[in-house]
């Protein structure tokens, strides 16, 4: 990823409307299924922030790992230990130390068709039985500035990437597009605003008014509580996947 969206991401992560409502959204989904104080690595952590997060809701011990130190910076100032750098498609462990890996948006960086690399590495390192989660921006056609500006490779399909997980070594337990009530916005902003406005490569991690925050956080919201209730979305703007390795 871009190093200069780490900064972006630290000023920003705790209270944006995006990263609140998927944090509201991933915990849904996973309320009902973790299990506490389990053994996990972030892979891709990024600043950490998650990983603090998931540490403070479940008790997890969390293992973040990042490519960059730039993330890894920050995330020591969350008292995370175990703080690792390197590369999803060699993960620095043994086979089987994880009870669980959890990857936000990172296989969107790997040129295409790496992604089962990386995914089998996920199995490898996580314990039969293991839960993976996973989520990933989809469909090209929502390809935005931001997507340029962060280095985005590639984006997945509900399809390709259940194809992948098959692959690598995983049943699939839940998946479900998310921010799908915000995609007509999306596809009016992306595919007719920027374009007509040459928008050049830019962070859309950016500080909104008080009250626009609060309006486009309103949607995930009620997306989260949908998801909550075991509801899913047919289409959206990224792809949350539960899924586990194969004995």
């Amino acid at each position: 990823m871009n190093p200069a969206e780490f900064d972006n991401i630290a000023r920003a992560e705790r209270d944006f409307w995006w990263y609140r409502g998927m944090r509201e959204i991933l915990f849904r989904a996973l309320d009902p299924v973790v299990a506490k104080g389990a053994n996990a690595l972030e892979a891709g952590c990024g600043t950490g922030y998650l990983s603090k997060s998931l540490k403070e809701r479940y008790g997890w011990r969390m293992t973040p790992l990042d490519l960059g130190r730039e993330g890894l910076e920050y995330a020591r100032g969350y008292e995370l230990d175990r703080l690792i750098q390197g590369n999803v498609m060699a993960l620095p462990f043994k086979a089987e130390s994880f009870d669980a890996v959890v990857s936000m948006d990172v296989l969107v960086h790997l040129p295409r068709g790496e992604e089962v690399q990386a995914l089998s590495e996920f199995a490898r390192v996580l314990k039969p039985d293991g839960l993976l989660v996973l989520r990933l921006a989809a469909f090209e056609m929502l390809r935005s500035r931001h997507s340029e500006f962060v280095q985005e490779r590639q984006r997945f399909t509900r399809a390709g990437l259940l194809a992948s997980l098959k692959l690598a070594g995983f049943e699939l337990e839940r998946a479900t597009h998310l921010n799908s009530l915000l995609l007509p916005v999306a596809l009016f902003k992306f595919r007719v605003w920027e374009p007509l406005t040459k928008a050049p490569p830019s962070s859309g991690v950016e500080t909104a008014p008080r009250w626009l925050d609060s309006l486009l956080y309103l949607p995930l919201r009620a997306e989260a509580a949908w998801i909550g209730r075991g509801g899913s979305f047919p289409i959206g703007q990224s792809v949350l996947v539960l899924a586990r390795k194969r004995p």
